[in-house]
């Protein structure tokens, strides 16, 4: 039997990875000054507090801010998917991500997350809203 994983052993994105991996797109939230943030971070980029930071499930609505579109991929892992589309959008909720998104958005679509599977991790793919 295998001792209970503890906090301070668990990665500080490990709930934003655990999300991926059950179809949900999670983001930090200040319980001090109420902004919000994508990249796990242990004190608020908005005000600074620390200890203040609560995990929140996302809609996975947004809006795109930037395209582009990646012809040669930056490493191995990501070569066999180029061409492919990067994204950043703005979460309904607030904070901006950078994510894979479906050929042809254009900035100010509005987007809804899904989700694939890419050498043994689930990475976030926007598509427009039908």
């Amino acid at each position: 039997m295998s001792a209970p994983e503890t906090t301070a052993a668990r990665p500080l994105a490990a709930p934003f990875t655990d999300g991926l991996r059950e179809g949900l797109l999670r983001y930090q939230q200040c319980t001090h000054c109420g902004g919000a943030q994508t990249l796990a971070r242990y004190a608020c980029q908005h005000c600074g507090e620390r200890g203040g930071l609560h995990w929140r499930d996302a809609a996975g609505a947004a809006t795109v801010c930037a395209v582009t579109e990646v012809a040669r991929a930056p490493s191995d892992e990501f070569r066999a998917l180029a061409p492919y589309t990067l994204v950043i959008v703005q979460l309904d909720e607030g904070p901006r991500l950078m994510a894979h998104a479906v050929p042809g958005v254009r900035i100010g679509d509005r987007v809804h997350a899904g989700f694939f599977e890419h050498q043994g991790r689930t990475l976030v793919r926007f598509a427009p809203v039908t």
